[in-house]
């Protein structure tokens, strides 16, 4: 049997119970992994509502940070949420749960398969993912200066990364120009209601703030961005509208 193969069973036998209520539906990480199945990591991330939503080498793709070896960036799939709403960090009233869900479950999965836990929260300094996602030829800068995946739209939540020393195949980039190349219309730039993003930037952030202190921006908080709402790739994301308010709600406390 192959270290991988191995990792792989130990990964499955060592997940947290609560993560593991049922199958998930099809998914995000089973698109990807229905062409690349190299690393444990794809099927033991899915059992936990996360996806491989980019991949790369430090080697051939230089980023900041990391040198050589096999990166893996990990987003939440249409399963997080139910999922997440089992886990202990959901209701014990403590402040950012998402963010110790994550760093307990992508921990665990780094340690189980021989790998090393990056995340996004925590600084400063802050790990530079925006570099990382960029480069995995994954992601793409909108024309209104947010991330775009080529999958999942605008619902972007990227919640860890692993970096294995090994390096091992990963699937090609699908697209090989941004998705927003062959979007004429744009409409995440038309979307906003406090017309907080222009083509080309800057985000008007102060604008964005100041909308959702109003009862006009009640329905950005409960439903969500609409600029990213209105992203036609959004709408594979199959983001819980409750995952989408508790973002909000951290976001314009």
């Amino acid at each position: 049997m192959g270290v991988f193969a191995l990792r792989r069973r130990r990964a499955a036998a060592s997940l947290p119970q609560s993560h593991l209520t049922g199958t998930p539906p099809m998914s995000l990480t089973e698109t990807s992994a229905a062409c690349f199945d190299g690393s444990p990591l794809y099927p033991a991330a899915a059992e936990t509502g996360l996806a491989v939503q980019g991949a790369l080498h430090p080697n051939r793709q230089p980023v900041q940070l990391l040198d050589g070896g096999t990166l893996l960036l990990l987003g939440t799939d249409g399963a997080f949420w139910p999922l997440f709403q089992s886990s202990p960090e959901y209701g014990d009233g403590a402040p950012d749960p998402v963010d110790r869900w994550s760093a307990r479950v992508i921990g665990a999965l780094a340690r189980t398969l021989g790998g090393t836990a990056y995340f996004p929260f925590g600084g400063p300094p802050y790990t530079p993912f925006i570099n990382w996602a960029l480069a995995t030829g994954r992601f793409f800068t909108s024309p209104s200066q947010m991330l775009v995946h080529d999958q999942a739209g605008m619902m972007i939540s990227l919640r860890g990364a692993i970096h294995f020393k090994q390096e091992f195949d990963i699937p090609p980039a699908p697209l090989a120009q941004s998705p927003c190349d062959s979007c004429p219309s744009r409409p995440c730039l038309a979307a906003c209601p406090a017309g907080a993003l222009a083509d080309g930037g800057p985000y008007d952030l102060a604008a964005c703030h100041a909308h959702l202190d109003t009862s006009a921006g009640a329905g950005c908080m409960s439903g969500g961005c609409l600029a990213r709402l209105a992203c036609p790739l959004s709408r594979a994301a199959r983001r819980d509208p409750d995952q989408t308010a508790h973002h909000m709600r951290h976001f314009h406390p």
